[in-house]
């Protein structure tokens, strides 16, 4: 089956998004990231139309969820609000028939035990119901994060596997920000897998800044500083759909698609 490529897009029409880029998926926001009010279906004809429309094209829906939930946060004024907002987000991406719900795994305060944060995901995945698979991305900063480094991720995946339900979540690798988190993209798929078992979505962004920089800065592929045969060498080993999220709308993110393809042959 060919790669499934695409870019993150405006939500107002992401099946049209996806033909301007010459693309066969889109990931985009339900609503405003950085807010914790529900999701919002803004395309026109409501959600099964979208979901119709989707099927109808070829085009595979991703739904990423809002910046602003922490499961993992021992402050229950964001912990609960984060849960029950990516329940919400979940019931949404299934309405339309996403193929996964992308969340940040989140982070605690420097001076907070890390194995709080573990356990309060294990709670969360163990309580929430799943009509989509939930796919958890790793970060780029933060000297306290779920899933910034390899030792994180392998952390918060022992926690997982005494959920209920843990078995399914799945994973997004995100190459900007395994650049600027420190981790050696020559071995980052082989590496997650082996703690995941699993890569189901990769986010194919080159980074403005240097390696374990902490710095999650997007740029397009080729300009920054992560080195192109590199990136590719990725998307080849993860044998998984690609987002793209870089900046400069449709023009650079088709570009940014082409030069993919190009270097995939």
């Amino acid at each position: 089956m060919a790669l499934r490529i695409g870019g993150h897009v405006d939500q107002a029409d992401p099946v049209a998004e996806a033909a301007a880029r010459q693309a066969t998926l889109s990931q985009f926001f339900l609503g405003d990231p950085q807010s914790y009010k529900g999701p919002v279906v803004q395309y026109a004809d409501g959600p099964t139309a979208l979901r119709e429309a989707a099927a109808a094209a070829g085009v595979d829906l991703y739904v990423h969820a809002p910046y602003l939930i922490n499961v993992a946060s021992t402050n229950n004024r964001i912990r609960i609000p984060g849960r029950k907002l990516l329940q919400q987000h979940l019931d949404a991406a299934a309405e339309i028939g996403a193929k996964g719900l992308i969340v940040h795994a989140g982070h605690l305060g420097k001076d907070e035990d890390a194995s709080d944060g573990f356990e309060n995901w294990r709670k969360c995945v163990d309580r929430l119901d799943m009509p989509v698979p939930l796919l958890i991305e790793n970060t780029a900063g933060g000297d306290n994060a779920m899933a910034r480094r390899l030792e994180a991720i392998a952390r918060l995946w022992d926690a997982l596997e005494g959920a209920a339900g843990g078995d399914t979540v799945g994973f997004c690798l995100d190459t900007c920000h395994a650049h600027a988190g420190g981790n050696d993209l020559g071995t980052i798929v082989e590496r997650v897998r082996a703690i995941t078992g699993r890569i189901d979505l990769v986010h194919l962004n080159d980074s403005r800044d240097d390696f374990d920089s902490g710095a999650d800065r997007h740029t397009n592929l080729g300009s920054g500083h992560i080195d192109g045969a590199d990136l590719a060498a990725v998307v080849r080993a993860a044998d998984a759909p690609v987002v793209v999220e870089t900046p400069g709308g449709v023009e650079s993110q088709a570009a940014d698609i082409a030069w993919l393809r190009e270097r995939l042959g």
